[in-house]
């Protein structure tokens, strides 16, 4: 099996255009607001439903209302297309839920 090919901020931009990930140097990271705490847990649970069908787990941090995703491909060392397929899924999902595209850190 072929090691997929790691993705530079260039190569991500026009696929994350008008979404909540920015590419960070090595991971895709977004962040979410929800309504409170429960909402931010669905969230949660849902991508997590993804996340098992893809066999692709982002790193999450969760809080009130607040919940922030980083996707990385552990195994190629940086960010591939099963990051940018499981970006694109939370994304609707996400929508799906009501939750809002929140400030990334710094901005």
């Amino acid at each position: 099996m072929d090691e997929p090919s790691i993705l530079s901020p260039a190569d991500s931009e026009a696929e994350l255009e008008g979404t909540a990930f920015r590419h960070a140097q090595d991971h895709l990271h977004a962040v979410y607001t929800t309504e409170d705490f429960r909402s931010a847990v669905r969230l949660l649970d849902a991508v997590a439903v993804i996340a098992d069908e893809l066999n692709h787990h982002p790193d999450v941090r969760l809080g009130w209302g607040r919940i922030e995703f980083a996707l990385r491909s552990h195994d190629a060392g940086g960010v591939t297309s099963r990051d940018l397929d499981l970006a694109r899924r939370i994304g609707v999902v996400a929508a799906e839920l009501g939750a809002e595209p929140g400030a990334h850190p710094g901005e």
